[in-house]
């Protein structure tokens, strides 16, 4: 049935906030360190990984394996975004003078604007309300356990040994290199907000992210960006009330900035794809609509094979993605593309 539209409201998105700390890089170095099944996959070696853990005091790590244990890290970013803390001293403050009830409501994770009477209700011991929290979250390999530890542990224990992680986490790894890593999140930070003013919320999110199609959900008004360079090549999601967060990996630019024509790696990437008869065709031909493997193979008569190779390229530029085992071209990617170029050309 044919729709008329007697409206000329827009559709709604969301804002774009974007914001830098060497609290954020602490926290999720913590994170990282004591991913065992991730670290693997992380940009510093793990020879790099090991090296450090050497490195550091014995209090250090009987911290970090306690965060192993208990998932303390996704405490600490919840955390940190009560307010936006100038300092350590400032969060470990706040952290001190945190209620018992308050701090285990703040640290269960939120999952939704209908979960937060129960999310209140746990915080305070109600044991019905933890057990659906941890049924709502089931489908998280560490939610229910964390849920669980957080509503029953003991909150002066908790505060002291998330103090304590923090506070020598940031003596023992960030002071070292503080004036580099505060460097390369503050340029990385400006390239984002230089970028905000050609591109769409949207477009900005999945550039900044290498490419993550994020489209505004009802009860999300904010979008918030947080360059973090411990975590690459990975993006870190994370969800508050009302607000979406990307903790996403520092371009190669930010990192390298006497390099003046080092440009981003997507930016190459996406250009190698299109350079190509057969991949551009295939752009053309997502266009607009979703498609299978096999009709992409009919409207170009080549072998399935080398259409799977093509389409592999094109979605490891993040040009084009799948869903339900289709494939659909990622429009953002494509129309950003001008922009991120002229943005490299007229990069000083």
């Amino acid at each position: 049935m044919d729709v008329l539209h007697m409206t000329s409201r827009k559709r709604e998105t969301y804002e774009v906030r974007i914001e830098s700390s060497l609290l954020w890089e602490s926290a999720l170095g913590i994170a990282a360190i004591t991913n065992t099944r991730l670290i693997d996959t992380l940009e510093k070696p793990k020879a790099s990984w090991d090296k450090l853990k050497k490195s550091l005091s014995k209090s250090l790590i009987r911290e970090l394996d306690y965060v192993e244990k208990n998932n303390t890290w996704k405490s600490l970013l919840l955390l940190l975004h009560q307010r936006g803390f100038g300092s350590l001293q400032e969060f470990i403050t706040f952290l001190d003078d945190l209620e018992d009830e308050e701090i285990k409501y703040l640290c269960i994770p939120y999952i939704g604007l209908k979960f937060q009477e129960l999310r209140m209700l746990a915080s305070k011991g109600d044991v019905p309300s933890r057990n659906r929290l941890k049924d709502q979250t089931d489908d998280n390999p560490y939610y229910p356990g964390y849920i669980e530890f957080i509503c029953t542990t003991n909150v002066h224990k908790l505060k002291t040994h998330l103090m304590g992680v923090m506070s020598r986490w940031y003596e023992e790894v960030i002071l070292p290199e503080k004036e580099t890593l505060s460097a390369i999140l503050t340029r990385d930070r400006q390239s984002k907000v230089e970028m905000s003013k050609k591109l769409s919320p949207e477009a900005l999110v999945e550039w900044a992210t290498g490419g993550i199609t994020y489209l505004p959900e009802p009860a999300v008004h904010t979008v918030l960006l947080i360059p973090q360079s411990i975590y690459r090549p990975w993006n870190v999601e994370g969800d508050i009330e009302g607000v979406k967060v990307f903790y996403y990996p520092v371009a190669n630019e930010s990192i390298y900035p006497d390099d003046k024509d080092m440009p981003s790696y997507f930016l190459v990437q996406k250009h190698k794809a299109l350079g190509d008869e057969a991949r551009l065709r295939m752009v053309k031909f997502l266009k607009g609509s979703e498609r299978t493997l096999q009709e992409i193979t009919n409207e170009l008569g080549m072998g399935k094979s080398t259409v799977h190779h093509h389409l592999k390229i094109l979605r490891s530029a993040r040009l084009v993605e799948t869903l339900d085992g289709k494939y659909r071209l990622k429009e953002n990617a494509v129309q950003s593309l001008s922009n991120e170029l002229k943005h490299y050309l007229t990069k000083e």
